[in-house]
């Protein structure tokens, strides 16, 4: 039975497992979206809910404990700046796990983590695509004025 037992083990030591959860807690405040597989989803969620309501508290105590966690600075006042007042009216379920289906590699089920109050979040409720750019590269131009050439087969 696992009564009382919190977090899972996921097959690696605790010093691996903690340095994973930091990583996944940094990429998904910085980037508001990741995809992952879904044990570490739903353990990176527990770990990035916490670090949101640090973020609430704004006291530098709980910056620092927010620090212990969060692996760049620019990450760290990214959560107290903006993330903290984002989610000021919510009382917590700062994330979701968005289930996507099994890796073609490995079958592996994968999720996406993602903030509920992200940006951009608005325009795919919508249905908004974003235009998607051209890329015009010097080759492709240079493809297009010069005929195709022929190779010569090589005779012996």
């Amino acid at each position: 039975m696992r009564h009382r037992v919190a977090g899972v083990k996921l097959g690696r030591t605790p010093a691996h497992r903690r340095a994973l959860f930091r990583n996944l807690v940094t990429a998904l405040l910085e980037h508001e979206a990741i995809r992952t597989t879904d044990a570490k989803a739903k353990e990176v969620r527990r770990w990035a809910d916490q670090m949101i309501t640090l973020g609430k508290q704004g006291t530098l105590h709980a910056r620092r404990r927010a620090a212990i966690v969060v692996q760049r600075a620019s990450v760290l006042k990214k959560l107290f700046d903006d993330l903290a007042p984002r989610n000021a009216d919510r009382n917590g379920g700062y994330t979701r796990v968005v289930k996507l289906g099994q890796r073609a590699g490995d079958a592996a089920h994968l999720s996406v983590v993602e903030l509920v109050e992200r940006t951009g979040a608005e325009a795919e409720e919508k249905g908004k695509k974003k235009p998607a750019r051209r890329r015009d590269t010097g080759k492709a131009a240079k493809a297009k004025s010069e005929p195709r050439r022929k190779k010569a087969a090589a005779g012996g």
